[in-house]
């Protein structure tokens, strides 16, 4: 376990676990969004999918980690920007990119997505804002 997987969780205000602890190094490993299902397969025999889910959860709720859903609605988690989020707010209004490829969907946090006026009546409670293309890894 690293200095900054102790750090976040004790800025969380979380135990340290084994199964918080592996998930998180594993956000902390890789720059792209990943799945539920992905997780299962690289935790398989250290933690169950109930573990991972209430973790997931955890992570969200404390601005560790948030939701990406993609082209087909999949819900893929990403690590967020210590910068924008918190345990009691979010700031995910920025553009995330799909690959065409090789599947891997990154946070693209410089790139802001417009503010959009809804009308009267209507509230917003997520933006999501996807790219679909190839990255700059197939591309080279």
């Amino acid at each position: 376990m690293s200095t900054n997987e102790i750090n976040i969780l004790n800025g969380a205000d979380l135990r340290r676990t084994a199964s918080r602890i592996s998930i998180l190094k594993i956000f902390m490993d890789t720059n792209v969004a990943l799945s539920e299902n992905i997780l299962e397969e690289r935790l398989a025999g250290i933690c169950d999918r109930a573990t991972i889910y209430r973790t997931l959860k955890t992570f969200i709720d404390k601005g560790i980690l948030h939701r990406v859903i993609d082209e087909n609605s999949v819900v893929k988690f990403a690590m967020c920007n210590a910068e924008h989020c918190s345990g009691h707010e979010h700031s995910h209004e920025h553009v995330h990119f799909k690959c065409q490829k090789c599947g891997d969907t990154e946070c693209m946090d410089d790139l802001p997505i417009q503010s959009v006026q809804l009308p009267d009546g209507y509230t917003a409670s997520e933006t999501n804002f996807l790219i679909l293309g190839v990255c700059k890894n197939c591309n080279a």
